[in-house]
């Protein structure tokens, strides 16, 4: 396994999303994209931009693992709806990910304070519809276990990580994520549970999502 390179646990959106948020008729569309790369957050930008051609305002802000961090007011009052939705990604520790809000105006000024309420609102319902994911540093395990033990493993897989999947045959062969932090207690675990009968073989270091709970 390689391990020259230091895996750092993240927070950031289980999906993409889209929700819809009115005050004073002004109609807000907000959206959220998981990105990795400027280039693809920026793609995505361009996308809404020419689907949204008649918006008033098409604001946005990222967050990339990379260092890369960019918002817009897109022609809003400064300070109004992209620092806003930044501090929403920041406040909530989140990266690699991309948020937008396209605004049609309804013909009634909001205020500086209340476009500053709406899209930190726009921003919170798109990544609370998203959804969230702790990405955790795991370590890959290939397991083979005859079905006799297979409950005693399942039970010590809930214990330190998740079981990315399983193939059924005269036994199991499955592939179980393990955090990385706790691997050898899982490992001796695993023997204690089984008396050694099951043995878990390492493969590969990665990160593996785990869904975070409703805050």
């Amino acid at each position: 396994m390689d391990t020259s390179i230091e895996l750092k646990p993240y927070r950031t959106v289980r999906a993409d999303s889209e929700t819809e948020y009115v005050i004073n008729r002004s109609r807000f569309i907000g959206r959220c994209f998981a990105v990795t790369e400027e280039a693809q957050a920026l793609a995505i930008l361009e996308r809404i931009k020419k689907q949204h051609w008649d918006a008033t305002h098409n604001c946005f802000a990222y967050r990339l693992r990379s260092g890369a961090a960019r918002y817009s007011d897109d022609g809003e009052p400064q300070g109004t709806a992209g620092l806003p939705m930044m501090e929403v990604l920041k406040k909530r520790d989140l990266y690699d990910l991309l948020v937008i809000s396209t605004r049609y105006f309804g013909g009634i000024l909001l205020g500086a304070g209340g476009l500053v309420r709406a899209y930190t609102r726009s921003t919170s319902d798109a990544v609370d519809a998203a959804g969230l994911m702790d990405m955790l540093p795991c370590t890959g395990f290939r397991l083979r276990v005859e079905y006799p033990y297979w409950n005693g493993v399942q039970s010590v897989f809930e214990r330190f990580g998740a079981l990315d999947h399983a193939d059924y045959s005269d036994a199991i062969d499955c592939v179980f994520r393990c955090r990385s932090d706790r691997a050898d207690a899982f490992l001796k675990a695993l023997t204690e549970r089984t008396e050694g009968r099951v043995q878990a073989h390492p493969f590969e270091e990665g990160y593996f999502g785990f869904e975070v709970s409703a805050e």
